[in-house]
């Protein structure tokens, strides 16, 4: 469980350091605290997208994973984060990315602040 709550937070973090870096990614909200909230739910979201939908799409492109030298791993990243982007708005969340290009940008942005935040945080007991 405390594994569960340090990548969420960590997702949570890098998807901050991702809006507040390009202008294209935008999380709105009335106060800190809603828009706190919000980005706590879009991790979570982000992050079960990742878990279910991620490794499918890895199995489906494996020969492109080889054929690209693992590069296509970018365009996965993307991906998922438009697909987090569009299921943010189906569930009414203030989150949304606009543009693949910039989906790109900003999964590599999250992939490098996750992995730097979950180096630095603590994951187990």
């Amino acid at each position: 469980m405390k594994n569960f709550v340090v990548k969420t937070i960590a997702n949570a973090g890098a998807l901050a350091v991702a809006v507040w870096l390009l202008d294209k990614i935008t999380l709105t909200g009335d106060s800190t605290g809603k828009k706190t909230g919000t980005l706590l739910l879009v991790a979570l979201l982000f992050g079960l997208v990742n878990f279910l939908v991620k490794p499918i799409v890895q199995v489906l492109t494996f020969p492109l994973f080889i054929l690209t030298l693992g590069l296509i791993t970018l365009v996965v990243n993307a991906l998922m984060l438009l697909l987090t982007s569009w299921l943010a708005d189906v569930l009414d969340l203030s989150f949304h990315v606009e543009g693949f290009w910039t989906a790109v940008l900003g999964g590599l942005i999250i992939s490098v602040v996750s992995w730097a935040l979950n180096v630095v945080l603590p994951d187990k007991d």
